[in-house]
């Protein structure tokens, strides 16, 4: 993509913001809010290598999972804010405590309470249909959507999952009525698309790439700014006209509010050293994740975007039953 950012190794020099904070001194922690094997895990066991060779000591991730993030999340949100406690966050970090509003329940935490210090990893998620389908064209989608209100199906990996999400804004902005069929988790919400118990999916590129490849599935659109290069023949919706129509799964290093600042700016430029890292560039690669860099201004204003596209859909969506 366009707006990828990666410092060159040479351009990076972490050592005067660690001489001024003293930090570290001990091991580090990075949280993963949910079971090994994630996102958020994956990209925390290939960073958690890198930080240890630039810090020269360990850096233990320790999974926290339960209620959809809620659960590790709010454990570094009330953590000391002393930069040895951080948070491997993923996207729908910021949604979680939304969700919990519309449903009548007091949130665990606040994104207010967690300070964005980089961006890691982002990928749009991808609309795809089974390759049995009629279905060629995004127009056609569109098309076959509003022929048929309330009965083309969409499986997801539960109710206001990061694949819920983005199929429910693409139904706000194109005035779509959809059908959503939610399950536990992203393997099973694939394999009912490739059963085609369903008709359509919104995935991960990583997740879906095998099966594009292998002629299983056919992607129709994208939810980024702009193309992917694994995907170039397939269009972005905001290229087609529907605005607002873009989210993305990404990973990014939190700690929690009130961290002083001299250890905050330790930590940017470690995530800097990390990205720059070639052992770390290639296991990112491997595991299927896109290289996505930014910190201070740039990833705030990129969380802040997010952030605010997702909770306008959680709001539409409201109470679910």
């Amino acid at each position: 993509m366009q707006r990828r950012l990666l410092l060159a190794a040479a351009s990076l020099s972490p050592l005067p913001a660690l001489a001024q904070s003293g930090f570290p001194s001990r091991p580090v922690t990075l949280v993963v809010a949910f079971p090994p094997g994630g996102q958020a895990d994956v990209v925390a066991r290939v960073a958690a290598p890198a930080l240890e060779r630039l810090w020269r000591l360990p850096v233990p991730i320790v999974n926290r999972p339960g209620a959809s993030g809620e659960i590790g999340n709010a454990s570094v949100a009330r953590a000391t804010p002393d930069g040895y406690t951080l948070l491997m966050g993923l996207s729908f970090m910021t949604l979680v405590p939304e969700a919990a509003r519309v449903n009548g329940r007091q949130p665990a935490y606040t994104p207010e309470q967690l300070a964005p210090v980089a961006l890691l990893s982002a990928d749009p998620t991808v609309l795809v249909v089974p390759a049995a389908s009629p279905i060629r064209t995004l127009e056609e989608f569109i098309a076959e959507a509003r022929a048929r209100p309330g009965q083309l199906a969409y499986s997801s990996a539960g109710n206001y999952s990061a694949l819920h999400i983005s199929m429910a804004m693409l139904g706000q902005a194109a005035g779509l009525n959809m059908l959503h069929v939610p399950f536990q988790g992203g393997g099973p919400a694939t394999t009912a698309l490739l059963a085609e118990q369903v008709q359509c999916m919104a995935a991960t590129p990583s997740a879906i790439a095998p099966h594009v490849q292998a002629g299983r599935v056919r992607p129709l659109a994208v939810w980024g700014r702009d193309r992917l290069p694994a995907f170039a023949d397939v269009p972005t919706f905001l290229e087609r006209g529907l605005e607002g129509v873009e989210f993305y799964i990404w990973v990014g290093l939190f700690a929690p509010s009130g961290t002083p600042t001299p250890i905050v700016a330790s930590l940017t430029e470690a995530a800097a050293s990390v990205v720059a890292d070639e052992d770390f560039r290639r296991a990112l690669a491997a595991s299927g994740n896109t290289l996505d860099h930014r910190d201070g201004e740039a990833f705030r204003h990129f969380y802040n975007e997010d952030t605010a596209r997702g909770v306008r859909v959680v709001r539409a969506l409201g109470r679910i039953e």
